[in-house]
């Protein structure tokens, strides 16, 4: 199984065209052009603190907050660690790599600096001590180094500044300090001018101040670039500038770019980069706070004119790039997924193969809501190659948000891209401010989506939000002039209701077409959110939705609201299920109360039951009479407080371990196997089984709300209230909570009743007590009787029975092949009319009728629950296939996926297993324990789909991808793609005879010659130790992949080789070219000079 991660995670130069982020966690995220991602994690867990990347030659450093140093081979798909070296005596605080060398210098907290051999990862014997560093006078200690740069002029020639203030050249051949400067204010970084003469030094007070080589006395010049002149004629004190970067331009004046140095008279300002580009002062606010910005110059050496073109700044949550090209400083847009987290996520949706026209129209549509005012220049991170693979197909993931949006994202390649972006809210009023208990019990997010249900064909999508509300929205390329219908539904049982078999006779099991259909728009005395006795909430729903006209952008267009509404003074319930067909113009959902079916055509309601009321004069339970109700409290807060503290940091660590997570006694698996073998006679157990106090705490809160887990992972304390039920076994076998939960629906066609000859469209109800009913319909064919004739909708009666909550349902045919629900091809209702072309419905069927000619007489229906999976044979009923899943567990999430031109069903369960079995055999394919369940995020957010994928929320910011497919598997290897692409490194200008002559010799300096162990000897063992990376071990996996692997790196390198060849023989032509003409101008000039004397020249 392989994994990988998608986000919702520093030098750069000409050559150096990736961009690792490491914003102080244990990761480094390493970007390129868009499409280049990679996601590296370090064993440690340690923070990184700072990168130097090897330009040119596909390596990067990391140093760490566990005082170690990593090497990163960037040359391979998978970037592994090939040496690292830990400091035991000393921390690190700063290191600095000139540009084509293989010597690292790193400073410490003690003030040394050590120098590390790249190639060799060892140090070497020279030490820069501090005390020969500072002055012989100086009574103090100079504090940790916070800077390191060699010379522009001299490469010999090392800066070093310390936190004090203390500032000294290092002549690295005499092992002697040129000059020493002692300032009076703390230094956070410093920066050279390119020729080498002066440099610049920020503070602590929010000065910066330049210095001169020729007089290191005092600064030439200090300014406060914020500062302000206050009446008694002082400066206004103001922050550290804590990083600072002095660029030339040939064209204009140089650029200073720094952050911080704002001052403290105005408290909560938002962190700012200031650019000062000659006596204009431009001042950018940011988001979030800056961890690091880097200038990108157009040279990568540092003695020749910079010319920097853009800043690349990284931000706590985001990275933006400004383009200094432009006198506005526009920012470019970034390709990279960086707001996936920008409200937590609180559910998933995963769907591969979907139409390929899905994901360019999406684009087309999110891109006219993106902001504007963005560079018009291609994003400057250019590195790295990658490819979509040899059998890649549109993917798309949703991320469903606490504040009510939804974002639609292309996973089709290895990274994330953002299409588009909906929010829920607009479809509701802003809520007015409560008092009293009901705000108590608000949500602090009461548009936050909890479900979602996407047809890709029709391009139609549900939300179910945690208000006990649903919207349907409607994809169109026009805007609109719209609205928004409300339905309202009250689905609540009766407290009171004495539930017995005999009142089951005399329960309806067929509810006529839009009975108990509530009017729309209609007018409550209390809306929601007034200020009414709690006792007074009755029939008003928890949001008011917008009454009046709403211009819509293009996009997805709101058309209905489905709203439960407030029963006797309690909220309604959660929504647990949800399923629309498109074809048949249905949406269905259902709580712990029941179920409703709505008609999103004619915008009425078709069905409004409780559970019981489906089950007619077949319900196989003696249901028991319950003791009159209690405190409403636990009730409300439970439906209220549902999703508040999903994501608060301190609700969602489980405290029980692996062990106690996946223990359940051996009386809760012979009750279930009880209650398998004889529905009729089934007791309800009087303690284990609905006290979640008995059980580990993850377990007891998913198994005692008699429905699916999946719906129901809430924080501890509303569990606690929801569910706490007496000791007593006595009063429990009374007290127990009887309402059966509605846990999956699905429409599809089917026989709703063992006589049918025909299959029908029919809705598959899955129930929390492991109940299947099947609700048959007639819906009109017709286009115009659709629109104007009520669909004919009743339960047949139809039981059928698994262990645990029943999960999901899908349809085969009799051959095994997996039968598609039909829908409705998508048509835009807002587009121009047509006469010629009459905008009429277009619906595809794949009835199992049609599938197989000699297999007329039925299909399959494959049923999983909690425990259990079943084959039944319909029309028949009969049970071809079962297998039990697990017994020592439950499930979690199952679906019927299709992987490698077949089907499977695919599960994963709460000990972490996750199980694959055949179908329509049901014979264990793969088991393999992957991840257990750590944190209630996962279960919420774990999804299957196609292709042998899945995926969930591993982070509050990040959705962790696997594979279970070794096809999918061998294909990755190929969208990777390469992050190391060598190119040509561009030449050094010719500094000319003069500058060579006056200005230094610094090309004659050898580091080898002063670094190397003859010279400088070895150092000390105690000072660090050098641990081997494995590396070496990931080349030979990567190597060992398979021979059309092998031939096609080797294609690679000599299609490389052959290009190299190709570039030296052109450049070996250029330079005979150039030679030649030398000589012909040479030979002229002495033939003009023969016969002169020297005193004409």
């Amino acid at each position: 199984m392989v994994s990988h991660t998608s986000p919702l995670l520093w030098p750069l130069t000409l050559c150096r065209r990736s961009w690792p982020l490491a914003p102080g966690q244990a990761a480094v995220r390493i970007l390129g052009r868009p499409g280049v991602d990679c996601y590296c994690q370090h064993e440690s867990g340690a923070a990184v603190l700072q990168l130097q990347f090897l330009i040119n030659e596909g390596a990067l450093v990391t140093a760490c907050a566990d005082d170690t140093l990593h090497l990163w081979n960037l040359r391979q798909r998978r970037p592994a660690v090939l040496h690292s070296l830990k400091f035991n005596r000393e921390r690190i605080t700063f290191c600095h790599l000139p540009f084509q060398s293989k010597w690292l210098y790193v400073g410490t907290e003690r003030g040394n600096t050590h120098i590390v051999n790249i190639e060799s990862f060892v140090l070497s014997g020279y030490v820069i001590m501090w005390n020969k560093a500072i002055e012989l006078s100086t009574k103090t200690h100079p504090g940790p180094v916070v800077h390191l740069s060699d010379s522009p002029k001299d490469e010999g020639k090392l800066l070093i500044g310390f936190e004090s203030g203390m500032v000294a050249q290092w002549d690295l051949r005499g092992k002697k300090a040129d000059f020493r400067i002692c300032y009076d204010e703390a230094i956070h970084s410093a920066g050279w001018h390119h020729e080498g003469k002066q440099f610049m030094c920020s503070h602590s007070d929010g000065s910066l101040s330049m210095w001169n080589l020729r007089n290191t006395t005092k600064p030439f010049q200090v300014t406060f670039p914020h500062g302000k002149i206050q009446k008694d004629g002082r400066k206004e004190s103001c922050k550290p500038i804590l990083k600072v970067e002095y660029k030339t331009s040939r064209n204009s004046e140089p650029f200073v770019i720094f952050s911080g140095g704002l001052s403290y008279d105005k408290a909560g300002r938002r962190p700012t980069l200031t650019i000062m580009h000659g006596k204009a002062i431009t001042v950018l606010e940011m988001d979030y706070p800056i961890v690091e910005f880097m200038a990108l110059c157009e040279t990568p050496y540092n003695n020749e004119v910079q010319e920097p073109y853009a800043v690349v700044v990284l931000l706590e949550k985001d990275l933006i790039v400004v383009d200094l090209t432009q006198s506005n400083f526009p920012v470019f847009e970034n390709p990279y997924p960086m707001d996936i987290h920008e409200s937590p996520v609180t559910c998933t949706a995963y769907f591969a193969d979907c139409p390929p026209n899905i994901i360019p129209i999406l684009y087309s549509i999110g891109a006219k809501h993106k902001k504007t005012g963005y560079s018009q220049k291609e994003w400057p991170v250019a590195g790295g190659t990658w490819t979509l693979g040899s059998n890649t197909y549109p993917e798309i993931i949703l991320t469903g948000h606490a504040d009510g949006s939804i974002k639609f994202w292309d996973a089709s390649a290895i990274t994330l891209q953002m299409l588009y972006k909906l929010k829920t809210s607009k479809a509701f009023e802003k809520p007015k401010p409560v008092e009293g208990r009901a705000a108590e019990l608000l949500e602090d997010d009461p548009f936050a989506v909890q479900m979602v249900s996407w047809c890709p064909q029709s391009r139609i999508i549900c939300v179910v939000g945690i208000s006990a509300h649903i919207i349907l929205y409607r994809f169109s390329k026009y805007d609109a002039n719209t609205q928004i219908v409300s339905l309202e539904v009250r689905l609540q049982c009766e407290a009171e209701d004495v539930i017995s078999p005999a009142d089951n006779e005399n329960n309806p099991c067929f509810s006529e077409s839009g009975s108990q259909s509530p009017q729309t728009h209609q007018q409550h005395p209390a809306s929601p959110g007034s200020r009414t006795p709690e006792g007074s909430k009755d029939s008003i729903p928890c949001l008011k939705v917008k009454e009046r006209m709403v211009r819509v952008p293009p996009g997805y267009q709101a058309e209905l609201v489905i709203q439960l509404l407030w029963v006797d003074g309690e909220p309604p319930q959660q929504i647990t299920s949800l399923d629309i067909n498109s074809a048949y113009g249905l949406l269905a959902f259902g709580n712990c109360n029941g179920l409703a079916v709505v008609d999103y055509l004619q915008k009425t309601i078709l069905l409004c039951m409780s559970t019981l009321d489906l089950y007619g004069g077949a319900d196989p339970y003696q249901r028991l009479t319950r003791s009159p109700r209690r405190n409403r409290q636990s009730t409300s807060e439970f439906c209220m407080r549902g999703l508040s503290n999903f994501y608060s940091d301190s609700k969602k660590r489980i405290r029980t371990s692996y062990q106690s997570l996946t223990e359940l006694s051996d009386n809760q698996q012979s009750i279930d196997m009880e209650r398998s073998k004889s529905p009729t006679s089934v007791h309800y157990p009087t303690s284990l089984h609905n006290d979640p106090r008995v059980l580990p705490e993850p377990v007891a809160s998913l198994r005692a709300s008699h429905c699916s887990p999946v719906f129901y992972l809430l924080d501890n304390e509303s569990r606690e209230n929801s569910f706490s039920r007496s000791r007593s076994s006595s009063v429990s076998s009374i007290d127990r909570d009887t309402k059966e939960a509605i846990t999956t629906l699905q429409f599809g066609e089917s026989y709703g009743r063992k006589s049918d000859a025909l299959p029908t469209p029919c809705l598959w109800v899955g129930t929390s007590l492991g109940m299947v009913l099947l609700i048959p319909m007639s819906i009109p064919t017709d286009h115009e009787e659709r629109m104007e004739e009520p669909v004919t909708i009743g339960p047949s009666g139809t039981v059928l029975m698994l262990k645990g909550s029943v999960l999901h349902f899908s349809f085969l045919d009799c051959m095994g092949a997996l039968i598609q629900s039909p829908y409705e091809v998508w048509r835009d209702l807002n587009g121009p009319e047509d006469p010629d072309r009459p905008r009429k419905r277009k619906l595809v069927h794949f009835s199992p009728s049609s599938s197989q000619d000699t297999c007329a007489e039925g299909h399959l229906a494959v049923v999983c629950s909690e425990r259990q999976a079943k084959v039944i044979l319909m029309p028949s009923q009969s049970c071809l296939f079962v297998h039990n899943i697990t017994e020592s567990s439950f499930v979690l999430r199952a679906d019927v996926v299709s992987v490698c031109n077949s089907v499977c069903l695919a599960c994963f369960c709460a000990n972490g297993h996750i199980m694959t079995l055949s179908l329509p055999s049901l014979r264990p394919l793969m088991d393999v324990n992957y991840l257990p369940l750590t944190d209630m995020r996962i279960a919420r957010t774990f999804c299957f789909t196609n292709g042998g994928q899945a995926l969930y929320l591993s982070s509050p910011t990040e959705i962790q991808r696997i594979t279970y497919s070794q096809e999918m598997c061998d294909n990755l290897q190929e969208m990777l793609g390469e992050l190391f692409t060598p190119i040509e490194t561009p030449e050094a200008q010719n500094r000319g005879f003069l500058k060579g002559f006056f200005g230094g010799n610094s090309n004659n300096f050898d580091r080898e010659e002063l670094f190397g162990e003859a010279a400088a000897g070895k150092a000390s063992r105690s000072l660090a130790q050098h641990i081997p990376g494995q590396a070496g071990m990931e080349g030979m996996k990567v190597a060992a992949s398979g021979v059309v692997g092998d031939l096609a790196r080797a294609r690679i390198a000599l299609d490389e080789r052959g290009q190299r060849l190709g570039e030296l023989e052109d450049r070996t032509a250029l330079m005979m070219t150039s030679a030649e003409s030398f000589s012909k101008h040479a030979h002229e000039l002495m033939l003009k000079c023969k016969d002169k004397k020297w005193y004409q020249f």
